[in-house]
């Protein structure tokens, strides 16, 4: 029982702890101290409910189906090519111009703090019309989590919510920890151009991959 949760925990983290447009959203939650915690228990609920479906069957589903897995492949690009354009907009906006602006287009740093329900819809769509987020905790951890035996699967997925826990609280509290250097507009311009390179380079690397899927 105790390998199979850790290697839930294992699996998981693995895959969550890179830059993506999820994590960067809490990382800005965290510094503009908005709905941390909500953010944190959204991210980590939709993780166990991404991978429960895999495990209870979907990831099949969609492993016997290159047309769907490459249709998912080349949205996830598009959709981390637009999110990334959109940061390196900001980013390039003049000095002075406009507020630098947080993932949906506030600015943290000088706009009134916006509603839980405003910040919480944001970070939904920004997880689940993500095509590329199913593939990897539907497809690929639910694939391995439904190779255990019995009740274990369910073992596995929580060895999975664990890891989503514990990486995105350690997020949020190095976010807060940044607060003082984004009190500057200037380092919010910084991080969205940071944020969109990322984002532009995992769209070419999602999309270099479509290659090896093939539509049928």
């Amino acid at each position: 029982m105790t390998s199979t949760w850790l290697a839930g925990f294992t699996v998981c983290l693995s895959l969550i702890v890179s830059i993506g447009a999820q994590n960067l959203y809490v990382l800005r939650q965290a510094v503009s101290g908005e709905h941390v915690r909500a953010c944190v228990a959204w991210c980590v609920f939709s993780d166990a409910l991404l991978i429960g479906i895999g495990v209870a069957g979907m990831a099949q589903v969609l492993g016997d189906s290159p047309t769907l897995a490459y249709y998912l492949t080349l949205g996830g690009a598009l959709f981390l090519l637009a999110y990334g354009l959109m940061a390196l907009w900001r980013a390039a906006m003049p000095a002075g111009a406009a507020p630098a602006a947080d993932a949906d287009g506030d600015a943290p740093a000088t706009s009134a703090r916006r509603g839980l329900w405003r910040v919480l819809g944001a970070l939904v769509v920004i997880t689940l019309f993500n095509p590329h987020v199913y593939l990897d905790t539907v497809v690929l951890v639910g694939s391995i989590g439904a190779r255990q035996d019995g009740s274990l699967k369910w073992i596995f997925v929580l060895g999975a919510a664990c890891a989503s826990l514990a990486w995105f609280v350690m997020l949020a509290s190095a976010g807060r920890r940044l607060q003082t250097l984004f009190a500057k507009p200037q380092a919010w311009r910084v991080m969205d151009g940071f944020t969109g390179v990322m984002m532009l380079a995992l769209a070419w690397w999602v999309y270099s991959g479509l290659e090896n899927i093939g539509a049928a």
